[in-house]
Formats: structure tokens, sequence, C-alpha cells
């Protein structure tokens, strides 16, 4: 699997490289600096704006935790997904850690961040269905939208199949493991049964599985709003509904390339065919894709760098507990 990411990488820079020396390198810089640093750094703020919203979307399904410690660790979720060579899932596996360094305990941190993922899908099928509604508004034939509708159908089945193995699912493993006998199979029982019941106990708090949602879903449709203002900077302005069309697909796009660590490539390409189809130049396409990687390189590195001080912090201080001159009160 991790030769399979390496080669998924490699072509997907190579797929982004090859668009910018098509289209022609200048273009896409002349772009960029259309945009401009004023653009940028508006991309940049209506991000992180974002992510503490859906920190505090997080932060419904743990209702008494401090609010601060899912926004944080939606922002190293988000880092390790975008920065780091790295599949979702373990950009999920980070934010599970970071949120656990500050009292969260395992499982109900990974608990939580199955039905957040889950929500933020539900959303995602919500803002895609937006986009398409828009779409068939705008009657671009340029698009066939029932291409849309049997992707948005699928997915709409993929996200209830995945909330019934939560629901259903889960509590079989312990059965299963018990009839391969014991060791790591009791192990995977019993960890399979604390998870079940941690999400038995989130999906029971409806309140929050409501707030998380509408949450999420108000961050989608808002998130267009970030390149809608960079094109309006850049003097080639679009209307809002139409940013939440390409926006929408873009997202779809990604969401079916999950296996590219980063959609590296993917998205590009679909900023190029979806821009195109409503007006932009392949080039400016370009460019507001590479904005976003440029936003989630500055948000995301200095995430990761004080994650990494406080996990190496962490470490230090165990080591120094367990030293044999350590103090007996410090020793672990």
């Amino acid at each position: 699997m991790r030769a399979f990411s390496i080669l998924a990488i490699v072509a997907g820079v190579g797929a982004m490289v090859a668009l910018v020396l098509y289209f022609g390198a200048v273009g896409v810089w002349g772009a960029l600096l259309a945009v401009g640093w004023l653009g940028f750094a508006s991309i940049v703020l209506i991000h992180i704006a974002l992510t503490c919203v859906m920190g505090l979307a997080w932060h419904a399904l743990l209702p008494r935790i401090r609010w601060w410690v899912p926004v944080w660790g939606r922002f190293v979720r988000d880092a390790g997904s975008e920065v780091l060579p790295l599949s979702q899932v373990g950009g999920y596996v980070l934010g599970t850690r970071a949120v656990a360094l500050f009292g969260v305990p395992a499982t109900r941190g990974a608990a939580s961040t199955i039905v957040d993922v889950t929500l933020e899908f539900v959303g995602q099928l919500g803002y895609t269905a937006l986009g398409l509604l828009w779409l068939l508004h705008l009657n671009a034939g340029t698009i066939d939208p029932r291409a849309v509708v049997v992707g948005l159908a699928l997915a709409s089945c993929l996200a209830l199949g995945f909330v019934m193995v939560q629901r259903r699912g889960i509590v079989h493993i312990d059965r299963i493991a018990r009839i391969l006998g014991r060791g790591w199979a009791a192990r995977t029982a019993a960890g399979a049964a604390l998870l079940h019941a941690a999400l038995e106990s989130i999906y029971r708090y409806r309140s929050g599985i409501w707030a998380s949602f509408l949450l999420h879903f108000g961050c989608w449709v808002v998130s267009a709003a970030e390149m809608w203002v960079a094109l309006r900077l850049a003097n080639a302005p679009l209307p809002f509904g139409t940013m939440i069309v390409i926006e929408s697909l873009v997202y779809a796009t990604r969401a079916v390339a999950f296996v590219v660590p980063n959609s590296v490539g993917v998205q590009e390409g679909a900023y190029v065919v979806l821009g195109t189809a409503f007006g932009l130049s392949p080039e400016m396409g370009l460019a507001l894709s590479l904005l976003k990687r440029a936003r989630d390189l500055t948000i995301g590195m200095p995430v990761l760098v004080v994650w990494q001080a406080i996990e190496g912090g962490r470490l230090m201080r165990r080591a120094a507990a367990k030293a044999p001159g350590a103090p007996m009160g410090e020793r672990e």
C-alpha cells in the first residue's frame, strides 16, 4: 500500500507539472499575481476561521471536553491530510492522537473522529446536491448532470452503509474474534466492544449529532467564499452560486480519488475542466488549485511544528521521569 501511495504521489505531481507546462507556466504565474497577496491572505484567514468552526463541530460530539482541544485536533488532522504524504486516514489518526494528548481517552477520541468524519461526509453530500441543483438551474450544457446524480446516489448509499456499520456492524467483530481464539483476537474483541460502546454513546446524543452536521454543512457552503474572493480580487469574478457548483464538484472529485494522497494532480485537473466550463481560463483554474496548496502549507506547516514540539516535550518528560536518578515522585 505504501508503494502505491508513493507511485500515486509521483504520478500526481507529474500530472500537475505537465498541466502547468502545457497551459504555460508564465500564464499560471500571471494568474497568481492577479490574485495577489491580499487575495492569498484572505483565503488563508477564511480557511482558518472555517477550520475553527469544523473543530467546534467535532466538539459538539465531545461536550464535556474543553472546546479548544477538538479545534486544535482539527488543525492537526487537516495538516496531516493536506501537508504530509499521507492518506486522509493518516490525518484522522494524527488528529485523534492530538486530542488524546490533552486528556481525551483514545477510544472516545477514535469514536468521535469516526462520527465526525461521517457527518462531514454527509454534509458534503448535501453540498454536492446543492451544487447540482444550481447546475441544473444554470442549465450548463457542457456538464451532464445525470452523471453527478448517479454519483450522488452511490455516495448516499455509501454514507448510509458507513453509518449502519458503525451502529450495527462493529459488535459482530467481538463474535468473530471469540471464534478465532484468544491472544490478539481477544484484544481485538475488547477494543471493538469499547469502540462500539463509545459510538453508541455518541449517536445517542442527538442534539450534538445535529449540531455537528449543520456546522459541517454550513462550512462546506461558506468554503466557496475562498475562491470567490480570490477571483474577485483577480478581476475575474464569478457569481457565488457558480462557485458553489465548481467547488462542490471539485471536492466530489477529490472524494472519489481519495486513494491519491492530497489528491495531487486530481484537484488540478478538476479545476481546469470545471473552471473552463464556467468561463475561467485553464491558467486561472490551475492558479486556484495552487493557491489552495499554498494555503494548506501556510497553515499546516506551523501546526505540525507545534504538534511535534508537544510530542517531543512529552517524550522528553517521560524519559526524564524514568531516568535512574529521577526522584520517585517523578517516575511513572
